[in-house]
């Protein structure tokens, strides 16, 4: 009889962690209109990790058994993992990115760069994708990160990624459906991390 893929690896304790990325090098304090968001988003995208941005303590002792962390292929992402783990072999996959954003086109408006990604995480859940992959591109690309992930963790027990908050939480919600307990929660905070157990 064929097993559910929620049971499908309970054979050994696997744990997975999540995190996010540390403070791009880049300011999110800033006014602008629709084009000036777009131009950066692209300026977002090609960022580094401050310098002045530091993983906390806890989250290093998190990483000290880790031969190996997958990251995106962003900067801010793959500077990040070192940050956390130097000793550590960074596996980079663009399969990790972020779920994109698009500039919604609204003329004569100014808005703080939060409020515009907001603004355009809400519209692109409801279908405004231009150019740009949708969520339902983006979902079964989490379906993939989260085998990844577990196959990793079958080999070592414990398999890491630093990467990006919302895809992060995307890939979280797919193995909590396979039947992965978490332990913290998805934040718009960097070097924010959870941990997901089973067995």
């Amino acid at each position: 009889m064929r097993r559910s893929r929620r049971h499908a690896y309970t054979q050994a304790a696997l744990r997975i962690v999540l995190v996010r990325h540390g403070r791009p090098a880049i300011s999110t304090k800033q006014r602008t209109g629709h084009l000036g968001f777009s131009d950066y988003i692209d300026a977002y995208e090609a960022a580094g990790l401050d310098p002045s941005s530091v993983p906390p303590e806890e989250l290093q002792d998190l990483a000290k058994g880790l031969s190996a962390i997958f990251t995106s292929q962003r900067p801010r992402s793959q500077e990040s993992a070192k940050a956390i783990a130097p000793h550590a072999e960074l596996i980079t996959d663009s399969l990790f990115e972020e779920a994109p954003l698009a500039s919604p086109k609204i003329p004569l408006i100014r808005l703080g760069v939060p409020a515009w990604a907001v603004m355009s995480r809400l519209l692109w859940h409801a279908g405004y994708h231009p150019e740009i992959e949708n969520y339902r591109r983006a979902k079964q690309r989490a379906k993939s990160a989260a085998d990844i992930l577990i196959f990793k963790a079958q080999e070592d027990g414990t398999s890491a990624l630093v990467a990006h908050g919302y895809f992060n939480a995307m890939i979280g919600r797919e193995l909590a459906r396979r039947g992965f307990k978490k332990t913290g929660s998805h934040r718009v905070r960097f070097w924010n991390a959870v941990v997901y157990e089973l067995g």
